[in-house]
């Protein structure tokens, strides 16, 4: 078979192109040449099957080295033809996403059913394949077909359209005798109706010609693949975000599940509502204690959480006296007005042990769990085996265990053989991720039938003691502490404490580790929320020594020599810019009648009244531990303006390299940027403007474009980037060059010097919102300050008179709307938020409703829904007011 290429695409000196071409497990790379840097051929002679289609992509090399690859999930494709067939013709263009990608995602798309194209009789010797993409039609029942000017295409007439074949998801071919066509030629695509084949739509664009220079007996010409349009309004979805586990039914366990999550998408299907948004479902278990409810420190980055499981599709424990207890206690539990973490997943576990040792054996032995356990083995045995050696010794902290500290996979499989004393304990894991399993794909399944966006979520970070990193260490930089500098939700920036990533490490298998891992998200969810998506681009990187965020540093970055800082005409030295500074007006400041006890407990003095901190004390996590279990107030503020001091600093030392510096973040509000003459704060500040926001532009974008093309084209879920925080220029150019939807919210508007976003200004890739997990509700957020709260009324909502508190429903009802109204692809809002509308339902204490605070590292997360599903379903009043609200904004 003999496959000739043509492509435009203008390269500059020393590049060159290549084709990669893909059939099964068959791979060849064709090199390609030109004459004028512009246009390339390039011909591939190799057997490939006639039966399978051939998928390739095109390439750029520079000196050898691939320097860019098309990245869309849609790679060029065709099907060889009928055995006279030996010389294919291929006309391209360069593509990477096609143009809506949205549309080609399964949050758009029914289940596909592969259709084989249809073969020409041997007799046709010169054949023509049309290539188009066209989403959606499948969703409105409908084909893509072909009319023309020929006796061939139909003479134009409606009902004589050529039918095309869906051989890929959205991907439509037609393959013609060129003899039977008459050149040159006029036609246009068309969306038939999938039973009569009548003409529904005409494509929106002038009519296509075609002409074709004579082609000789077993050649197939291949015009450029194109995209097809039709005049349809742009897809707008309503939808509700809420945590799985604050859902609350009759009949849940103190806390949601998966059986209750079905529940909820039946509100949302009565409400019009077809997207669902929830929180990280992963495993967090490290110590059993409330401190696990963080749902974004996991312990495995594919097992999910025993507390999800509904115990209700389970079958009934056969000792009655068990089940009444049980039963009792299961009422108790659900009756809290608040999730009571501890109590209740001990419960549920509890009965998982007993429903276990009834049926495990039974299912551990049937056909769909060895099949479940085949396709997931990779990561499952080392997750029960973790969760066991975590059971055994009592800790998480693999570095702390007897043995097996160091993972090695021949011990873990003896571990977990089923000779072995360990087996029962360990196989229980294997049960409890099949039950998950089993209930999750059936919430799935049921959301695709009903047409219901899922949506989920992927942490930026892992536990330090997580299976990952004992499994596979070397993906990480474990001496590091992941976080986010100062923002709107912490002034003293974040610190998660999740190691850092190595990327170096994940690029040289093409970051195989994401891969895996947005695989099993899309065996469940059409949708996912990249959490800090900035985390893509660089990530806050705090060193280990640190309990705040701010002496981090950017990692990647470009760090500051000293003739680069001295070149913003600082007057830089390096031994006092790097050090706390502290003196007896710091001191008074910070700690007034303490100060004396900080000068003869935790500083030392230097030379002309200034001092430092004592070896002992020179870092945040010795002051953290001399304090220990101290928790009153007095403590707690020495503690904190000992950690001021500690970061009160000019410059940072670079991790890798330090002779080179980092502006420390935020520090023009520190004494040590106070005590600078005018002509170095103008100096510093003219450098950190520099460095923080127009330095690592370029560096950034090309960081981020070595990852998210890989890994937002591996799955087809449609992709939705968490972009909040300080955000640097580049994190738009790529979000959009990717088509990531972006996250808006009129509280933290992404425009300069704007005090709110513009809900009508918004872009359509983008998912509006109130707020999020992080923030307060909108009721809360109007009554924490009242100033900005009157401002917003007044500027943005153009009302006169005294501004209402606390907000009623009413106006909860028009910012709500105001939202749906907004051109965003997505407008998702909290489920509190959606209540607010209905001053009888919603729960009358606002505060109850806030669902995390940054702020707080300790944060219980154990927010619950006041009303039970059951209760909201019959709740016509709301739901009719809902349903109309996004009919009058126009979205489905």
């Amino acid at each position: 078979m003999k496959i000739t290429f043509r492509i435009q695409y203008r390269t500059v000196w020393g590049e060159s192109l290549c084709v990669f071409l893909h059939q099964q497990q068959i791979q060849h790379a064709v090199e390609m040449t030109t004459r004028n840097g512009e246009e390339w051929t390039g011909v591939a002679d190799c057997d490939f099957l006639s039966s399978e289609p051939i998928t390739y992509r095109y390439a750029v090399k520079l000196h050898g080295k691939v320097t860019r690859k098309e990245f869309g999930a849609i790679p060029h494709s065709f099907y060889p033809g009928n055995i006279q067939q030996h010389h294919y013709l291929i006309e391209d263009c360069w593509r990477d996403l096609p143009q809506n990608a949205y549309l080609y995602t399964s949050a758009f798309n029914h289940a596909y059913i592969p259709q084989q194209p249809t073969k020409l009789s041997n007799d046709a010797g010169r054949c023509i394949t049309f290539r188009a993409l066209c989403p959606g039609l499948r969703n409105r029942k409908q084909q893509l077909g072909i009319i023309g000017s020929c006796a061939a295409l139909g003479n134009w007439e409606y009902c004589r359209p050529l039918r095309m074949k869906e051989v890929q998801p959205n991907v439509w071919h037609l393959t013609l005798d060129a003899s039977t066509l008459q050149f040159p030629f006029e036609y246009k695509f068309v969306a038939l109706q999938e039973e009569s084949g009548a003409v529904e739509k005409w494509e929106t664009r002038p009519n296509r010609t075609f002409s074709l220079q004579p082609l000789q007996r077993g050649e197939t010409y291949l015009p450029i693949e194109t995209e097809v349009f039709f005049e349809d309004t742009p897809h707008r979805i309503a939808g509700c975000a809420i945590p799985v586990f604050s859902l609350r039914s009759e009949g849940s366990c103190g806390m949601g599940d998966f059986g209750d999550l079905k529940m909820l998408m039946d509100w949302a299907c009565q409400t019009k509502q077809r997207a669902i948004q929830i929180l990280p479902i992963n495993d967090t278990t490290l110590t059993g204690k409330w401190t696990d409810s963080y749902p974004y420190n996991s312990i495995s980055i594919y097992a999910f959480h025993p507390m999800y499981i509904d115990l209700r599709q389970l079958p009934a424990l056969k000792n009655k006296k068990a089940a009444e207890a049980f039963e009792k206690e299961r009422l108790k539990v659900n009756s809290f007005s608040m999730m009571d973490y501890e109590q209740s997943t001990q419960l549920k576990l509890n009965y998982l042990h007993q429903i276990y040792k009834q049926e495990g054996k039974k299912t551990l032995a049937s056909e769909d769990f060895l099949d479940f356990f085949r396709r997931n083995e990779e990561w499952l045995r080392p997750y029960a085996a973790f969760c066991y050696l975590r059971d055994l010794y009592g800790t998480p902290d693999f570095n702390q265990w007897p043995a097996y500290s160091t993972y090695q996979p021949d011990e873990i499989a003896q571990l977990c053989t089923a000779e072995h004393k360990a087996y029962p304990q360990i196989a229980f894991y294997y049960y409890l991720q099949y039950l998950l399993h089993v209930q999750l794909l059936a919430v799935s399944t049921y959301a695709r039938q009903k047409g219901i966006l899922l949506k989920g979520d992927i942490p930026i970070g892992i536990s330090r003691t997580s299976v990952e990193a004992w499994v596979e260490p070397h993906y990480f930089h474990l001496n590091g502490q992941a976080g986010a500098p100062p923002d709107d939700f912490s002034v003293n920036g974040q610190n998660w404490g999740f190691p850092t990533y190595n990327w170096e490490a994940m690029e040289k298998d093409n970051y195989r580790w994401w891969r895996r891992r947005f695989a099993k998200m899309a065996e469940y969810f059409t949708a996912y929320r990249i959490d800090h998506i900035l985390g893509f681009f660089r990530i806050w990187e705090i060193p280990d020594h640190s309990v705040h965020g701010l002496l981090g540093q950017f990692s990647p970055s470009l760090p500051l020599s000293v003739d680069e800082i001295k070149s913003f005409g600082l007057h830089f030295d390096p031994e006092l810019m790097t050090r706390p500074f502290i003196d007896d007006t710091v001191l008074e400041k910070l700690f007034g009648a303490q100060s004396e006890m900080v000068r003869n407990t935790f500083i030392e003095p230097m030379a002309e009244g200034h001092y430092a901190m004592r070896p002992e004390f020179d870092t945040q996590r010795k002051v953290e531990a001399w304090f220990g279990d101290k928790h009153d107030e007095e403590s707690l503020k020495l503690k904190e303006g000992l950690y001021s001091l500690i970061s009160d600093v000019l410059f940072i030392p670079d991790h890798h390299d330090p002779e080179k510096y980092h502006p420390r973040i935020a520090v023009q509000h520190d004494f040590v940027f106070q005590q600078l003459s005018p002509k170095d704060q103008e100096a510093f500040n003219h450098l950190y403007n520099h460095y923080y926001y127009q330095r690592h532009n370029e560096f950034w974008y090309q960081e981020a474009m070595k990852k998210l093309p890989v890994l937002t084209q591996s799955t087809p879920m449609l992709v939705c980037g968490e972009d909040l925080g300080m955000v640097p220029g580049c994190v738009p150019w790529v979000m959009k060059q990717l088509q990531i939807l972006s996250l808006e919210i009129q509280r933290m508007p992404k425009e300069m010097n704007e005090e709110f976003g513009h809900t009508e200004n918004y872009p359509f890739l983008s998912v509006c919102t109130i707020g999020t997990h992080d923030m307060s509700t909108l009721r809360g957020w109007w009554e924490e300050d009242p100033a900005r709260t009157e401002r917003f009324y007044h500027n943005e909502m153009h009302h006169m008179g005294a501004t209402p508190s606390p907000a009623p429903g009413w106006l909860c009802k028009d910012i709500v709307f105001n939202h749906l109204k907004s051109p965003s692809l997505l407008c998702i809002l909290a489920w509190q938020d959606w209540m607010s509308i209905n001053e009888r339902l919603r729960n009358p204490n606002v505060e109850a409703e806030r669902i995390n605070i940054p702020a707080h590292p300790r944060h219980y997360w154990r927010w619950r829904m006041h009303l039970t599903l059951e209760e909201l379903l019959k709740e016509d009043e709301l739901n009719q007011t809902i349903r109309e609200l996004i009919e009058d904004s126009d979205r489905e």
